[in-house]
């Protein structure tokens, strides 16, 4: 099983990206997909996630507003439309499946890492002008 994010780049503040996450070995509309990003000498934090089962889309306060979380079940891919970039969003952005909180979903619980098991290599996002 492997997840692969794409879509990273320079872009200036203000500037619009968007990134994908597909998978080779399992259908993402059976997991909850969460889009964590990792800025150097910072934790990782949870940005927006989504649940297929029952459509529950959640957002970081952070990015509220500006990202927009989507999927494509025929073309097996995640999306997250980025606009109105800021340079605090520059950090390396993964996807990740979750099978807990698919079947078990705790709101207060949708980004926490661990209960995502199967991660992404990251795709680079750098806003700067």
């Amino acid at each position: 099983v492997q997840l692969q994010a794409s879509g990273g780049g320079l872009v200036q503040p203000g500037g619009s990206l968007t990134l994908s996450c597909t998978s080779s070995g399992i259908g993402l509309d059976h997991y909850q997909i969460g889009w964590f990003r990792q800025a150097p000498g910072k934790k990782r934090e949870g940005v927006s996630c989504i649940n297929p089962r029952d459509g529950t889309i959640d957002y970081s306060e952070s990015v509220k507003g500006r990202f927009t979380i989507s999927e494509d079940k025929f073309k097996n891919m995640v999306y997250l439309q980025m606009d109105s970039l800021k340079p605090e969003d520059t950090a390396v952005y993964y996807c990740a499946t979750s099978e807990i909180l698919y079947y078990s979903p705790v709101r207060t619980q949708v980004f926490t890492p661990d209960l995502y098991l199967q991660w992404g290599q990251g795709t680079q996002v750098t806003v700067s002008s």
